[in-house]
């Protein structure tokens, strides 16, 4: 017997012009695609801007998870990416601002470019539903 899975939609969908799904309910789980900086008419938010784009990214993650009809309270598991791991400090805050405890399992590494050159963060996240 298969698990059931359905896809996350979104409208308007900016992740659409890159052939990515917005994220994938899997049985009780939701799999989010990496969220970065690009708003709903997918363009970068903030270039330069690790703040602007920080919170860019958790309105997007609460957009996904709205849609999927969860909530940033049943995440379980976040990936932070990062360009330059001086922003780590600012990560532990909002951290500590977005969550709440007990905080969802983290992995945060430096990574030398994201998809677009104006990006700075992305975070992809698992759920539950």
């Amino acid at each position: 017997m298969s698990a059931y899975k359905q896809v996350v939609k979104l409208d308007p969908d900016p992740l659409a012009p890159y052939a990515i799904s917005p994220g994938w309910q899997v049985g009780d789980l939701l799999f989010l695609s990496g969220q970065a900086a690009i708003n709903e008419q997918g363009e970068v938010v903030g270039p330069a801007d690790f703040d602007a784009q920080l919170a860019q990214v958790f309105k997007n993650i609460d957009r996904v998870l709205h849609a999927a009809g969860s909530s940033k309270d049943q995440i379980v598991k976040v990936t932070i990416y990062l360009t330059d791991m001086q922003n780590f400090p600012k990560i532990v805050q909002a951290r500590k601002v977005y969550f709440e405890y007990p905080y969802p399992a983290d992995t945060i590494v430096e990574v030398q470019a994201l998809a677009l050159p104006d990006l700075m963060v992305e975070i992809d996240v698992i759920a539950a539903v």
